[in-house]
């Protein structure tokens, strides 16, 4: 069943520059304090979806031009709401719970936390500071950041798909792939990330396949109000959300 689902899935959203890795919810529980567990049985089946360097033209481009009348926020945020809104056509017959990264509780907790459910379904490796054994930062905040195997840094974590119906107790969980595995390049990548993110240099901590286009670079790094006309949007509407 979770094969047949999974193939589905990707099926529908590999062609559009995105990845779907499926994990257990219990697996992502496992790890975090019950106040971000989320609300499902252990052996529920739920996909990570992650957006790689192709959606931009496979999926953003294509979205705008249809579109462009109805885009009144984030013009990625909503083609990412689409496409996976549209999951629910391809299976009539399933509930499909969506969590999208944006989304936050009454608490202004986070819906989930994206780099744990990357990290736990396979997709990318969350190195933290306690992946470090010579720790050199002292009493300073360190975030952590996830890599993909293939594309370093040049990816984002877009949603989840939670199939509340679907239990999967004999699904074999895969570990992400250690691809920054020395101390120095660890101490590299989240000194880089922390200090220096701006630059992007932490992206390309290892050789990576494939990056973002010089003009996708440019769009993610314009302000959010103004990535409306870097799409040829000029109605003047602003985004609300980054």
């Amino acid at each position: 069943m979770e094969r047949r689902v999974a193939e589905r899935v990707r099926g529908a959203l590999g062609p559009l520059g995105f990845e779907a890795h499926a994990f257990k919810v219990g697996w992502y529980n496992a790890v975090l304090q019950p106040a971000f567990h989320l609300p499902y049985p252990d052996d529920t089946l739920a996909f990570v979806v992650l957006s790689t360097p192709s959606m931009f033209d496979k999926a953003l481009k294509p979205f705008v031009n249809k579109e462009w009348l109805e885009i009144i926020r984030d013009p990625v945020d909503q083609c990412v709401s689409h496409h996976l809104s549209r999951m629910k056509e391809k299976f009539p017959d399933q509930r499909i719970d969506i969590i999208f990264d944006y989304e936050i509780l009454p608490s202004r907790k986070p819906k989930f936390l994206a780099q744990t459910a990357a990290h736990v379904a396979g997709a990318a490796y969350y190195y933290q500071r306690k992946d470090v054994k010579l720790d050199p930062w002292g009493k300073k905040k360190i975030y952590g950041v996830c890599i993909h195997p293939k594309y370093g840094g040049w990816f984002a974590i877009r949603g989840l798909l939670l199939f509340p119906d679907i239990q999967v107790p004999f699904l074999e969980q895969s570990a992400p792939v250690d691809c920054v595995s020395t101390e120095e390049k660890r101490i590299e990548l989240l000194e880089q990330f922390n200090f220096h993110w701006q630059d992007g240099r932490y992206r390309d901590i290892i050789e990576v396949k494939e990056r973002y286009s010089e003009e996708q670079k440019t769009y993610f790094a314009t302000p959010p109000a103004e990535r409306f006309r870097l799409l040829g949007l000029t109605q003047g509407q602003r985004s609300t959300l980054h």
